[in-house]
């Protein structure tokens, strides 16, 4: 993203520039700024509207209408929040915030709701592994509207955030590198606005950032790798949420389209046109709450395309190992060497990879199925394959495996196609393959 625009020194005032038509195809409209004092000026010329996938009219929300909240969490104050601002500096001396902690931004989307609390236990989590200062932002007064206003009201967001890093900078000494946004939606476009605006910030997480209004639009308006030093994208639901590369590293569990077990639904109020979806959107939020707990439970694998991956053609792991969606993604060696890197993986706890070698009379028609038993005595059953199978051919299958801890017994089961009773099936040799490490 492009640098932002310098302070404004006189009260917030608005102008209004000729009409003009950018396209055959784009209505005509009137461009305007509008300056605040504190946070400089804001513009509807383009790339902010009036381009192709941003037809986006309007200003934002004075600050005093977003009214962007700070609110402080920390192990000292892990259920009561206390609220800092950067307009009132005793707030922040008063508070336990603490120079020597890294510092972790939450940034909520449009119409949070109930969702709030959800990312509030995301800083609770937190505290069970690290001593950081976890800071909550809520910009519900911008966000509670129309998705387009709230569209708008980013830029305001993520000036207010600016506004405080250079504060923590002037006054504590806080290097913007210590810093962490982890945004959700709309808030994942906020970070990138305030890393667009504030060179240095040490890393962006985009939790299923917002695609309309945004989706191939220029980086200047929109979460990008240049907003970080390290920039990492979870890619849960398209259509709510942007399905193209934005970061370093782009993890797509489930191919990121639609994850197993959500539902979809539409609420109104949004726009003619801008309707917000489901528990899918929200899924990213799950995933960076549980990989806190569990640091090894998300293994992503580097593939062009998510078809590869289900294909098996990006296993194992390399010996720099893989990278880890979620919180410890900036463990992985290799993060920032390219931007854009496609991370795919399935959700189940752990990956193997199973070949099946079959022993047969003859070529017959059925199911391949094999029972797996946990440690802990849980058996699942899982498809390798169906159809016609040869004697001695290996049958290869990629699963997503719900079983707890190591596997302690493997069982081959065969189903006959159309009752068919003659011949007999076998497996001469089954092959469990980590993904995650190779080891068989």
């Amino acid at each position: 993203m492009l640098r932002g625009y310098p302070a404004y020194t006189k009260p917030p005032w608005q102008t209004e520039r000729v009409p003009k038509v950018l396209s055959a195809n784009l209505a005509i409209f009137k461009e305007a700024d509008v300056c605040y004092k504190r946070l400089g000026c804001f513009t509807d010329s383009p790339p902010w509207s009036g381009i192709p996938g941003r037809q986006l009219a309007g200003l934002p929300s004075s600050p005093e209408d977003v009214n962007t909240k700070f609110l402080l969490y920390t192990r000292d104050n892990i259920i009561k929040y206390q609220k800092i601002s950067a307009t009132n500096p005793l707030t922040i001396k008063a508070s336990n915030f603490r120079p020597h902690r890294k510092t972790r931004f939450l940034i909520h989307g449009h119409l949070v709701g109930a969702d709030l609390l959800w990312i509030t236990n995301i800083c609770r989590l937190m505290f069970h592994t690290e001593d950081v200062n976890c800071i909550l932002i809520d910009w519900r007064g911008g966000s509670s509207g129309l998705y387009t206003d709230a569209v708008n009201n980013v830029r305001i967001v993520g000036a207010e955030l600016v506004y405080l890093v250079n504060l923590l900078e002037k006054d504590y000494g806080y290097s913007p590198a210590n810093i962490h946004f982890i945004g959700h939606s709309l808030g994942a476009h906020v970070a990138g606005e305030a890393g667009r605006r504030k060179p240095g910030i040490g890393r962006i997480t985009g939790l299923d950032p917002a695609g309309p209004l945004f989706q191939y639009t220029p980086t200047m308006v929109r979460l990008d790798p240049s907003d970080a030093k390290f920039v990492d994208i979870i890619h849960t639901h398209a259509a709510p949420g942007i399905l193209q590369t934005c970061g370093h590293l782009d993890f797509y569990p489930n191919g990121g389209k639609k994850m197993p077990g959500s539902l979809i639904f539409f609420y109104l109020g949004i726009s003619s046109g801008y309707r917000a979806f489901g528990c899918g959107h929200k899924r990213s939020l799950r995933y960076y709450a549980e990989s806190i707990i569990t640091p090894d439970g998300f293994v992503g694998y580097q593939c062009e395309t998510y078809q590869d991956f289900v294909l098996g053609d990006c296993f194992p792991c390399p010996k720099e190992g893989c990278p880890l969606m979620g919180h410890y993604a900036d463990k992985f060696l290799h993060k920032t060497e390219k931007e854009e890197q496609r991370v795919y993986l399935n959700t189940g706890p752990s990956t193997p990879y199973i070949s099946v070698r079959v022993s047969a009379t003859e070529t017959m028609k059925g199911n391949i199925d094999i029972a797996l038993t946990g440690t802990n005595g849980i058996s699942k059953k899982y498809t390798i394959d169906k159809g016609t199978f040869k004697p001695g051919n290996t049958y290869l299958n990629y699963i997503d495996t719900e079983i707890s801890g190591n596997i302690s017994k493997v069982e081959f089961l065969w189903k006959n196609h159309l009752g068919r009773a003659d011949g007999c099936m076998g497996a001469k040799e089954v092959r469990i393959i980590s993904g995650e490490n190779g080891n068989v």
